[in-house]
């Protein structure tokens, strides 16, 4: 039985340039650092993010944005704080999308080497009761 994710490596050129950003704008703490030593394929770093063990691998990271992303639970409260930390970093913060209330606002950033990540406030619960209520609002011709 899968219980749940145990960790997310993303392959990057510059370790040093992405734990900044990791610790620095989004406060995660960094918890080895593998240096000269090669357990794994490349160098690499980890981090915790809450309680996501997140792995910076250094490696040739994807060619291309997309929106295949990491989507990150924050407090609502603690957006604006992120969304500053990260502009000052250098992280691509793109600008917000349409929604309806009940999917939580969210702040989507590229980080250095195309990844995308998505810091949420919201959950899976709240955005379902919103799809529903929305759908029942237009099966009744609201606009």
């Amino acid at each position: 039985m899968v219980r749940g994710i145990s960790h997310v490596t993303i392959l990057v050129r510059d370790l040093a340039r992405t734990a900044g950003l990791l610790t620095v704008a989004l406060g995660a703490r960094e918890v080895y650092r593998s240096g000269g030593k090669s357990f794994s394929l490349s160098p690499e770093r980890y981090f915790l993010l809450g309680d996501l063990w997140l792995c910076a691998m250094e490696g040739e990271p994807p060619a291309a944005r997309s929106y295949a992303h990491i989507a990150l639970e924050v407090p609502e409260d603690a957006l604006d704080g992120f969304r500053a930390r990260l502009e000052a970093a250098g992280a691509t913060v793109l600008p917000g999308r349409a929604r309806i209330p009940a999917e939580g606002r969210s702040i989507y950033f590229y980080d250095f080497d195309n990844h995308l990540f998505e810091l949420h406030a919201g959950s899976l619960e709240a955005r379902l009761a919103g799809y529903e209520a929305e759908e029942r609002r237009m099966e009744h011709g609201a606009p």
